[in-house]
């Protein structure tokens, strides 16, 4: 019997922040996953860096002013360092929770480098706000390079970067091949190195992909079955934050693209993870999207918790 293939999305809070709340969090995450190798099937990972990428920038271009021989860090070596850490983290404790429970399976992180279009919209309206607050004067400074600089009110100046929609990811057939030996991989982490095209060479764009749009893109090279979105709350819910709140536990794609026409889910938040579940699902056959929490990952596979979209 052939085996069931999952992408599993795994969001900030599944995480943590610090490094020491990661390393207990990767524990909780590597249970969830490991239900669903006992389950049968063949898992692909991605996850969030927001925390990490932005720790990872802020510490190294503080370092960079203090040390006049070392440059700034680009936003795509520090996408970089996070999938590494972060995947250090997450293969070390998915492969202790499978060992104990008798399962030997390789479980191995593909730094992965996600092609982005140079004319992406994005890249005239960034929106995804990174790094420390800087004082008007720093915040000058960065606009003078070429950098996109915003104002929070009371709090000081902080960079904002694109975030261009994914379309092509470098390392699949990588990826592909070791999914098919059954082994379970991680990729995409964070949606992955924003890079642009040029000729043979590959370069490092300033931008952040939205992680969901990039686990939806892996679900459809990899011919998945399921795309599964762990999240902080065990189902969609519409009214959210109302005095009504309404929980969903099955849409179809139409009943969702028009949920999120009536504005009911949030940009950057659900929003991404309904349409991407609705362009995954349209572009192949048997396919189903499950939107859930980590507690709840096992038993929403099976149809019995979460929102399943199909």
């Amino acid at each position: 019997m052939e085996k069931k293939k999952v992408v599993v999305a795994l969001g900030h809070k599944a995480l943590g922040t610090t490094l020491p709340e990661q390393q207990v969090a990767v524990k909780n995450a590597a249970k969830a996953i490991a239900d669903l190798v006992e389950e049968g099937c063949q898992v692909a990972i991605s996850h969030s860096n927001a925390p990490q990428v932005g720790m990872i920038h802020t510490a190294l271009n503080e370092f960079g002013k203090e040390h006049e021989n070392y440059t700034f860090a680009p936003m795509s070596v520090c996408s970089a360092m996070s999938q590494g850490y972060i995947g250090y983290d997450l293969q070390n404790a998915i492969r202790e929770e499978l060992l104990g429970r008798g399962i030997l399976k390789t479980v191995s992180t593909i730094i992965t480098q996600v092609v982005v279009d140079p004319y992406d919209e994005a890249f005239a309206e960034p929106i995804k706000v990174i790094g420390r607050y800087m004082t008007k004067e720093e915040a000058e400074a960065e606009e003078e390079k070429g950098n996109f600089v915003v104002e929070e009110e009371g709090k000081g100046f902080r960079r904002v970067v694109a975030a261009p929609k994914p379309t092509d990811i470098v390392e699949i057939d990588a990826i592909r091949t070791l999914l098919d030996a059954d082994q379970v991989v991680i990729a995409c982490g964070g949606g992955g190195i924003p890079v642009l095209r040029q000729r043979g060479h590959l370069k490092g764009a300033s931008a952040v992909i939205e992680k969901d749009r990039a686990a939806g893109l892996l679900a459809k090279e990899l011919d998945a079955d399921v795309l599964m979105f762990i999240t902080g709350v065990p189902n969609v819910v519409l009214n959210y934050g109302s005095d009504h709140p309404i929980n969903i536990d099955k849409m179809t794609t139409a009943d969702a693209a028009r949920y999120a026409e009536e504005g009911h889910f949030k940009t950057g938040s659900m929003l991404p993870k309904v349409e991407s579940s609705i362009d995954f699902i349209n572009a192949g056959k048997g396919r189903r999207a499950i939107i859930t929490s980590l507690d709840g990952a096992k038993s929403a596979l099976a149809g019995k918790g979460g929102t399943t979209i199909q």
